[in-house]
């Protein structure tokens, strides 16, 4: 089978135009995260135009040569808050070589890497998908790309409270820990937030 492998949206958009870029993107199904769904069909390619944030396709090619999408991972830098209180030890010590605490607020206001979409697509047969830890190994090779020409080394992203994907980021795989929670006002729903250092 061959490999997987993550293109920046821009490059594509430069190599075959916004219109094949859109067909691809409609091929994209994720019928348990819609909210994925939605900005993979209506707002990747705007957010990389504005560079908001980067959309990476994840693709394969077929034994006919064709190219299949196969899942996404969308990336930006943001601050985010992380309260002294909510992390252990160790993270208390790795956070302080990225931001100093705000005695006053007991946060760190922390630079960090956004992963602000993750998703497999659901739409392709069961010989080309790809795995979970498959995807994110992909959105760390790109990170830690960046990471050598610019710094950094905390990652975050929000997570719904719901036991299977919160046990897929927490994994001894994946290592994300939660730090804190997020009220998303305009949907009425509550996100962790979860971090990790590399």
């Amino acid at each position: 089978m061959s490999k997987c492998i993550a293109v920046n949206i821009q490059d594509i958009l430069k190599a075959v135009g916004e219109e094949k870029v859109q067909s691809l993107l409609s091929d994209f199904s994720s019928p348990l995260n819609e909210e994925v769904e939605d900005f993979v069909h209506n707002k990747s390619i705007e957010f990389a135009k504005k560079k908001l944030s980067i959309t990476y396709l994840v693709i394969r090619k077929t034994d006919d040569g064709k190219t299949v999408l196969v899942g996404i991972f969308t990336l930006a830098h943001k601050a985010v808050e992380v309260t002294n209180t909510n992390i252990s030890n160790t993270a208390r010590r790795k956070l302080s070589r990225y931001a100093k605490l705000d005695e006053e607020t007991d946060k760190y206001n922390v630079s960090a890497f956004l992963i602000a979409q993750f998703g497999k697509n659901s739409a392709v047969s069961e010989k080309w998908k790809i795995s979970g830890n498959e995807l994110m190994d992909l959105a760390f090779e790109v990170l830690r790309h960046v990471q050598y020409f610019v710094g950094g080394g905390v990652v975050y992203l929000d997570c719904e409270n719901i036991d299977k994907v919160l046990g897929f980021y927490k994994s001894d795989y994946n290592r994300f820990k939660i730090f804190g929670e997020r009220m998303a006002r305009s949907e009425g729903k509550l996100y962790l937030q979860l971090l990790k250092f590399f």
